[in-house]
């Protein structure tokens, strides 16, 4: 009797265990990866130390486990505070990301469709100026792609004043300047960055749900994904703790941003602030980690994402993300693998992460510093150029074990 009890107490347990517990039972890490990732660490810490950066984190996953870590430094230097993994960072463009899962969730509803003309939602942009045709003929897939012909930043003018906002504030800016607003080229006909584009994206999550950017992605991405440290803009009073700053390298003298910032109306493009272990739970849903499968196909489709994958047009004019823009992500084949993924950079902040679907594993990185601005390595790099270090020693020396 007492031995059908216990069986059955174990069988309770078996089936009440966190669904990253028993996948941390199931996996196993290929021969010569502590080793490797031992060297890994130990470049990334040599890296950042050199480049006088503040702090920053490397971390990679297979499924929902986490394989690798190194926690760097200080998260703010006026108190000390170390990296931790409970540590908030800012992902800025990453963010991006988030739009696109967005928007292929309301494509999957039969909210829209990926072809359908940007001004059917956002009415406001029949006043930007475009020589190359009628401005209803770009769509909410161009936008995805970056190819619907606007310019790169959300500002048209330099922000080098000190009073300027961060970010313009209100959507009623925006609107503002679409009278002064040129496409720059056929739309559909090369790739060039645009984050004004992205914030149209987030105007259509807006118009079709009735809700506001960051209600709609908490509540059908953050927490259905169990973030529940992520947030967007301003820090919440209890998550201050954990908050690291940012600091901008000018001169050669590190400025610290702050714990708290607000991207305003941008911040579909570049608003979220995260720890590493919500980031790897999103790794997991983009890499499809088996225990949570079927909830993951409840928030997105598979098929839905692998579509976002597929290359659309070739990247140039310095772009280093990847070779190819797909819808909301960047492509990069090296080594034999195509992998996908997006870098972030703003308010001292620059990260990425990269994943290859095949086997499910996945690096996520960033610093809390920006650095100098200069390519390469040393004192004067901008973080940047580290992390692109970083990346590509990553697809040499840690994702091929796991092919």
């Amino acid at each position: 009797m007492r031995l059908r009890v216990l069986r059955s107490v174990l069988v309770l347990l078996a089936i009440a265990a966190p669904a990253g517990l028993r996948a941390q039972k199931r996996a196993q890490k290929p021969a010569g990866f502590d080793r490797a990732w031992a060297g890994m660490r130990a470049s990334f810490d040599s890296s950042l130390r050199n480049a006088n950066i503040a702090g920053g984190s490397l971390w990679f996953v297979q499924n929902d486990q986490v394989l690798g870590r190194a926690d760097f430094g200080l998260a703010d230097r006026e108190s000390a505070r170390a990296v931790t993994d409970s540590t908030i960072y800012h992902w800025a463009s990453i963010t991006k990301t988030l739009t696109a899962v967005a928007i292929m969730q309301l494509r999957d509803r039969g909210q829209l469709s990926l072809d359908d003309p940007v001004v059917k939602y956002v009415p406001e942009l029949r006043e930007v100026h475009d020589t190359f045709g009628d401005i209803a003929e770009i769509t909410i897939r161009q936008l995805m792609t970056h190819s619907a012909g606007f310019r790169a930043g959300t500002w048209p003018w330099s922000g080098d004043k000190s009073w300027y906002p961060f970010e313009p504030r209100g959507w009623e800016q925006l609107v503002a300047m679409m009278p002064y607003t040129e496409i720059l080229f056929k739309p559909g006909s090369r790739f060039s960055y645009s984050n004004p584009g992205i914030i149209y994206l987030g105007r259509v999550i807006e118009r079709l749900s009735g809700e506001d950017y960051e209600v709609y992605v908490d509540k059908n991405i953050l927490k259905p994904l169990g973030m529940y440290h992520s947030y967007f803009d301003a820090t919440p009073f209890n998550l201050l703790k954990d908050r690291s700053n940012g600091y901008e390298v000018s001169g050669g003298q590190a400025t610290a941003v702050g714990l708290s910032f607000d991207t305003g109306i941008t911040v579909s493009n570049s608003g979220l602030n995260a720890p590493l272990g919500d980031m790897c739970r999103y790794l997991a849903f983009l890499v499809g980690a088996s225990a949570h499968a079927e909830e993951y196909e409840r928030l997105l489709k598979r098929s839905s994402l692998e579509e976002m994958w597929r290359p659309v047009l070739p990247v140039a004019g310095g772009n280093t993300e990847g070779d190819s823009v797909s819808a909301g992500f960047f492509t990069l084949d090296t080594g034999g693998r195509r992998y996908v993924g997006k870098t972030g950079s703003q308010a001292g902040f620059r990260s990425f992460f990269y994943l290859d679907p095949v086997s499910r594993t996945a690096a996520i990185g960033v610093t809390n510093t920006s650095g100098s601005g200069r390519a390469g390595s040393g004192p004067d790099a901008d973080a940047a150029w580290l992390l692109l270090d970083i990346r590509n020693q990553l697809m040499r020396r840690i994702f091929p074990l796991f092919h």
